[in-house]
Formats: structure tokens, C-alpha cells, sequence
């Protein structure tokens, strides 16, 4: 979507965020195997291939992002994904130069670097943002000391989509929701975390915790819920574009697959089925509430309109200089 349609997007000041900050020790594990140290130095292997090690290669002395997917998800990692996808471009070309990114998968077997390499080409990742796989015994390990493992029974995902930020170098560590909102992610991580050093590139919003005038719920939702995969107006992303989608599906269906897409697809929805087929991304079910189901459909009709009478007015403004 558009820097101007982030921008109206993106309220963050508008909602309370629970985000939980820990000190962890800015020291490798040692040859030993000491259990005593928060940062593990565990060998993994990226997606090109490439062997590294957690502290020494990934972690030390730098600003980073660290989450925990696998390629097969259904539910959240996609959304975790493109989200990310979403800070990592509000955080500009800084991604690969003094902050770094890393996704590390809890299903190595099947998670080959192959296979994280293409992963990475459907959510449109950009240089700086590491996959990463290993020794499944050392990923468990590893996730245990950084907080972000769940046991795989917690949930039909088999993990909580936990996001870890932190600056190794001046031991600020902050864990919160891989699901949420892509600019307070960004500020998170490119003002907090570095101490406000450098200008930052996210969108600047009232900081006062005040509520804002004229506060549009829809287009909240649509930059909560959908923006990291669908724009309106604005060509396809991860998914198709949305603009008209209200013309050529009805409101029930709409609900249903912002509400139910898992459903629809285990039930053979031929449109559902079809996009599948055409994105290779599974929408995932975020278990919106039927009244903000209502607000993003609403908001998808709204802006149809508005650009379609652009469009009109454009086209008649043509005509009439003819």
C-alpha cells in the first residue's frame, strides 16, 4: 500500500499495546555448555546454505527483530510474515545495515534452506532478513532462552506468534506480538531500541496518548488485519488487490472469508480454492469479531467509491477539454 495510505492507517497511540521488556546477559553461551546464558551460541543454517552461529554471526553487538515460524503454517505465520514484511520497509535500507532481522524455523525437517528460500519470495523479503534452520533439539533450545517457545499443544499453530527485538550491545530487550501493528513495530525498533539516535523512518503519531478526532475504525481494522497482504486501489501484494471486491462478491461471502477463510477452504469454496492456487499463500484465520468484520467491509465499499469517482470526475474532466 501506498506511504500516504500507511500513514492513515496506522494508529497506534489509538489502542493500549502489552509489550514485556527483560535485561538478558550480553553473553554467549560458553564452550562448556553453560545454561547460564541467555544468548545460546547454537549453529544454524540460513537459507543460502550458510552455516552461522546465534551470538557470534547473528546477534552480537547489533539491533534485531527474531521470530519463530515454519513454511506450513496456517494461521499465523503468514500474517507474522508479512507484517514483518511491512516494518522492514518502514525501516528503509537501515534493514541490513545497523538493524538485522531473522526468522528461525521450528520445523527444520521440512524447513530445508530450499525451502525457506522460496518462503521468502512469496512474502517479498528484502536484504537484511535472515531465514534460518539447524538441529530441531538446538531450535527448541534456543527459543526456550529468548522466551519464544511454546509447546506445540498450545494452539492449532503449535507455537504463539511471539516477535523479540532487542540491541545486544546496550542489553534493551523488548518481547511483543509478531501480530502487531507494523508501525509501533518500527518505532520499537528503530527508535527505543536505539536510543533515538536516528530519525525515524515510521510515521510519526500523536504521542501524547490523547484520543484522535474523527477516529475512522475501518481503516484502523484494514491497517491492523489486512494491509500486510491487500491494498485497495493499489495492485495485488501477497494478495489480490481489493479494490471492487464488493462488486463481484456478496457481503455474506465477504464476512466469510475475512471471518472463516481456514473454513472455506476445507470446505472447497471454488473462489477460495482458486486464490490459493493463484497466491500460494493461505489467508490466515485471525478471528475477527462480526462488528469489525462489518467495519473492514465497509471501509473496502468506502474507498471503492471514492476512487471510482476520482476516477469519474477525472474521465469527465477529460472529455469536457476534448
Amino acid at each position: 500500500m501506498s506511504s500516504k495510505n500507511w500513514k492513515n492507517a496506522t494508529l497506534i497511540s489509538l489502542i493500549p499495546i502489552a509489550i514485556f521488556a527483560f535485561a538478558v546477559a550480553a553473553k554467549p553461551l560458553a564452550a562448556n555448555g553453560d545454561e547460564s546464558s541467555h544468548f545460546p551460541n547454537v549453529e544454524l543454517i540460513t537459507q543460502d546454505g550458510k552455516k552461522v552461529h546465534f551470538y557470534d554471526d547473528l546477534i552480537k553487538g547489533k539491533i534485531v527483530a527474531i521470530d519463530l515460524i515454519y513454511t506450513t503454517c496456517q494461521y499465523s505465520c503468514p500474517l507474522e510474515t508479512a507484517r514483518l514484511a511491512q516494518v522492514q520497509k518502514k525501516l528503509g535500507d537501515r534493514v541490513g545495515k545497523d538493524i538485522f532481522f531473522y526468522s528461525i524455523s521450528i520445523d527444520p525437517e521440512h524447513d530445508t534452506p530450499e525451502v525457506l528460500r522460496a518462503y521468502m519470495q512469496q512474502f517479498h523479503v528484502g536484504p537484511g532478513w535472515t531465514f534460518l534452520t539447524g538441529k530441531k533439539e538446538e531450535i527448541i533450545f534456543l527459543g526456550k532462552r529468548l522466551g519464544l517457545y511454546t509447546t506445540p499443544s498450545v494452539n492449532a499453530d503449535g507455537h504463539i506468534a511471539h516477535l523479540l527485538i532487542g540491541n545486544e550491545d546496550t542489553g534493551q530487550w523488548v518481547r511483543s506480538s509478531a501480530l502487531d501493528n507494523p508501525g509501533f513495530q518500527a518505532r520499537m525498533i528503530g527508535e527505543f531500541l536505539d536510543n533515538f539516535r536516528h530519525d525515524n523512518p515510521a510515521e510519526k503519531v500523536g504521542g501524547d496518548g490523547s484520543p484522535l478526532q474523527n477516529f475512522d475504525r475501518g481503516k484502523y481494522l484494514f491497517g491492523k488485519d489486512c494491509v500486510a497482504c491487500h491494498t485497495i486501489g493499489h495492485g495485488d501484494k501477497i494478495g489480490p488487490d481489493l479494490l471492487g471486491v464488493n462488486h463481484v462478491r456478496g457481503r455474506q461471502w465477504l464476512t466469510q472469508i475475512i471471518q472463516h477463510p481456514d473454513q472455506m477452504l476445507n470446505e472447497k469454496d471454488p473462489v477460495a480454492t482458486a486464490l490459493l492456487k493463484k497466491y500460494n499463500v493461505r489467508m490466515p484465520n485471525i478471528y475477527v469479531a462480526d462488528v469489525d468484520a462489518a467495519y473492514i467491509i465497509r471501509y473496502i465499499e468506502e474507498q471503492t467509491a471514492a476512487q471510482e469517482k476520482q476516477a469519474s470526475n477525472g474521465n469527465a474532466t477529460k472529455v469536457a477539454a476534448q
